[in-house]
């Protein structure tokens, strides 16, 4: 129960104008979201990938658990590995993608995270897998992800007026916990019928699917920037060093109230949260005797929570205004925890809807957090700095992720699983804190201009 960031209206023809210049829109905003073809491939793209996800994430620790006996410090290791070039490359990342076509690193980082996927079952029929080679590869995936979810971020408001930013997210959210709903019990009942590393190939498809749908997203629809950035030869274009543009990201985002409020707070469920669902599935799986289809589904009933409040979100953030949303939906995963780590062996059908009702709850709030305060985050931000804002968050939020899974390692082999559990859903809770420090509370609608520091 990791929060994290996750992490396209249509342009009238003939004479297309910028985010800032559109007119307001007649139409209801969803209607017009659904029917624009641009922000559909993206939905579409985004839709299969999730699905495809769904599968390999849950096979992937089964791989390193059922078929090479990992243990809390190699399944951290692993965890390590995928959010480590988060913390290593982000920022420079983040330049790199400011001076890029946003649509072509999509492109190219879907198609490289196919191909490495595709090497572990190729390892696994060879006899060859590893504890060494899923760190490897994690890492390397974990870099394309760094490039795909910052381009992805600063893409978005190409598409779309800052108006209907939250409507976007949260039916890009939508495909992600409908994803997160059907997968896990498919990718379950998969892994039980054949071997886990085959469930990792229909992960590797849905990216080359995603791929192709983002490919054939027209320039037109999107902004005048975004075209002019992807025509422009990289040569002509004046720039400052890399080192001057990182250093600008990080001025903006620390030097900005709102963005280093969301920041901290973020990055503090995320450590908590680490540390939890480093050891969550060694929890269900050695500690309770869950088989993996009970798993399967009550990560299930997680997925159901997170689609419930992603259906809902932009009438909840509309109900109760963006800042109040966003404050007090972060702390409400950490007692979930807490309650999880008091489960006892012997009932396992008991166990697995208690697990799912607290992942059902915490998935729930977890999403209404993240949809409004990642689009926020684009609301406030101008385009010439998306790249740097998204990948200098991610670098801060998801920076802790992997201290988390160290230290969720360490207290689940030295004190116990259920010891890392209620460590962090008791910090967990109090991640709310950092935003009692900034203008968060009182932003009442998503504004539609550049905000003041």
């Amino acid at each position: 129960m990791v929060c994290g960031a996750a992490d396209e209206g249509s342009i009238p023809s003939g004479h297309p104008t910028t985010r800032e210049e559109r007119p307001v829109p007649t139409a209801a905003p969803r209607r017009r979201l659904i029917n624009d073809p641009g922000f559909v491939r993206l939905w579409t793209a985004e839709t299969i990938s999730h699905f495809g996800s769904s599968f390999s994430h849950l096979a992937m620790p089964i791989v390193a658990i059922q078929l090479l006996n990992a243990g809390p410090m190699e399944i951290a290791l692993i965890n390590l590995a995928d959010f480590l070039p988060f913390l290593v490359f982000g920022l420079l990342i983040g330049a790199l993608v400011d001076r890029l076509p946003r649509r072509g690193v999509l492109i190219v980082s879907d198609i490289g995270r196919a191909l490495l996927l595709l090497t572990l079952p190729i390892s696994y029929a060879l006899g060859v897998l590893s504890i060494p080679q899923l760190v490897i590869v994690g890492i390397l995936l974990g870099t394309l992800t760094v490039f795909f979810d910052v381009a992805y971020q600063a893409y978005l408001p190409s598409l779309i007026p800052k108006e209907d930013l939250v409507e976007g997210n949260s039916k890009l959210e939508i495909s992600r916990s409908a994803a997160g709903l059907l997968g896990p019990s498919l990718a379950g009942a998969l892994i039980a019928a054949v071997k886990a590393p085959a469930a990792v190939v229909i992960d590797a498809i849905s990216y080359l699917f995603s791929a192709l749908f983002i490919f054939s997203i027209k320039p037109h629809h999107e902004s005048v920037a975004e075209q002019n950035d992807a025509a422009a030869p990289a040569a002509s274009k004046p720039r400052a060093s890399l080192r001057a543009d990182i250093t600008a990201g990080l001025r903006y985002v620390f030097g900005h109230s709102a963005l280093r409020t969301i920041g901290g707070a973020t990055a503090t469920s995320n450590l908590f949260g680490s540390i939890a669902g480093t050891v969550e599935l060694l929890f269900a799986y050695n500690v309770l005797g869950l088989s993996v289809a009970l798993i399967g589904f009550a990560s299930t009933l997680g997925s159901a929570g997170g689609l419930l409040s992603a259906v809902f979100a932009d009438r909840i953030s509309k109900k109760f205004g963006v800042g109040r949303t966003i404050v007090l939906t972060i702390p409400l995963g950490g007692p979930m925890l807490v309650v999880l780590a008091f489960c006892q062996p012997g009932n396992d059908l008991l166990n697995a809807l208690v697990i799912g009702g607290g992942f059902f709850a915490a998935a729930a709030s977890g999403t209404l957090y993240n949809i409004n305060q990642v689009s926020l985050r684009q609301a406030l931000t101008p385009p010439e700095m998306s790249g740097r804002m998204n990948a200098t968050m991610r670098w801060f939020v998801w920076g802790t992720i992997p201290i988390g899974a160290l230290l969720g390692g360490i207290i689940g082999t030295n004190l116990g699983l259920r010891e890392a559990l209620i460590i962090g859903g008791i910090g967990g809770s109090f991640a709310f804190v950092p935003l009692l420090f900034g203008p968060v509370w009182g932003i009442k609608e998503m504004p539609t201009g550049v905000a003041e520091k």
